[in-house]
């Protein structure tokens, strides 16, 4: 084996023992599982959405796409269920600070002790991802959906109105 080949060997050892872990022990409020069973490197999630929040009752898909440098670099996580939320891109992009590449943030929001460390699992990125959806008001602060943002601070019974019926369409497309 060369060694250029063993680093890419560590990291697929590694997501698969992370996959038989949530398989043998599911953790409440998700499940994962691979796009392709030839493919450590993609993952199909189902967050479901949170008791007493908006998101209750919704059942939301998303991906997780692991770099080849994982566990030194983050994945990517894409909600495929339309999304409204402010930290949230309007293409599905989640934007949480244990997302973002390791190091200093060059805009000053986040520390460098919030964002990606090779530690993190998919556990501890879909508890990152329920607890974001759990947030009575989102952080409005950097985000990834200015609209989405705008409207927490102009209109909130509006935008929890557009949310609760995201979170209804995904529970009737789970249905289909």
């Amino acid at each position: 084996m060369s060694k250029s080949s063993t680093p890419q060997l560590s990291n697929s050892l590694l997501l698969r023992r992370q996959l038989q872990e949530l398989t043998k022990r599911p953790v409440e409020g998700f499940s994962a599982g691979l796009v392709d069973d030839d493919n450590l490197y993609e993952w199909e999630v189902m967050v479901i959405g949170p008791p007493d929040t908006l998101y209750e009752g919704g059942i939301l898909k998303a991906r997780l796409s692991f770099p080849p440098e994982y566990p030194l670099q983050p994945p990517k996580m894409r909600f495929v269920t339309p999304m409204w939320h402010p930290n949230i891109y309007p293409n599905g992009d989640v934007c949480i600070s244990i997302l973002h590449a390791p190091g200093e943030d060059q805009y000053g929001y986040e520390d460098a002790s919030e964002r990606w460390l090779p530690v993190h699992t998919v556990e501890t990125i879909l508890i990152s991802v329920i607890s974001l959806l759990s947030s009575d008001t989102p952080n409005t602060d950097s985000p990834a959906n200015v609209d989405a943002a705008k409207e927490v601070r102009n209109d909130l019974a509006g935008y929890k109105k557009k949310v609760r019926r995201l979170v209804r369409q995904s529970a009737e497309a789970a249905w289909d």
